[in-house]
């Protein structure tokens, strides 16, 4: 993992630029569809159609900046995603979402007014992080 030296912004782009290749958006999608259970690398590479070589060094990408742990599980090597990183780096894209202003973007916005249907990052469950729940203005 990186030095504690680093500022949070500079972590952030670090994970940014982590998840900006479609095969590693890809693999960060099946994780999180498998939810803390994970998925070892055969079914993560199968139907992605990524060749061993090639999974292992974007799994590592992932790993390196905290996205994804391994936990090996007799024979296979388990990929699982580090939810709280994960989260962490949505609220640190979207948190202060309309702060600075009393007009609020959408009712989903994370400094509106609570409400029923009002939802943070934080309290979106490992399942909902993949399906879009409005289109951006």
């Amino acid at each position: 993992m990186y030095s504690s030296m680093m500022t949070s912004d500079e972590l952030t782009a670090r994970k940014l630029a982590a998840l900006a290749h479609p095969a590693r958006l890809a693999i960060i999608r099946m994780l999180v569809r498998s939810g803390p259970a994970g998925l070892s690398a055969g079914k993560l590479g199968e139907p992605l159609n990524i060749a061993a070589n090639a999974l292992t060094f974007h799994l590592q990408k992932l790993a390196h900046v905290g996205l994804v742990t391994s936990q090996r599980q007799g024979q296979f090597i388990v990929y699982s995603t580090v939810f709280s990183n994960l989260l962490d780096l949505m609220d640190s894209l979207v948190g202060a979402c309309c702060a600075d202003t009393s007009e609020k973007c959408d009712p989903m916005c994370p400094t509106a007014e609570p409400s029923s249907d009002n939802v943070g990052y934080s309290d979106i469950s490992a399942d909902q992080i993949n399906q879009p729940k409005r289109s951006l203005k």
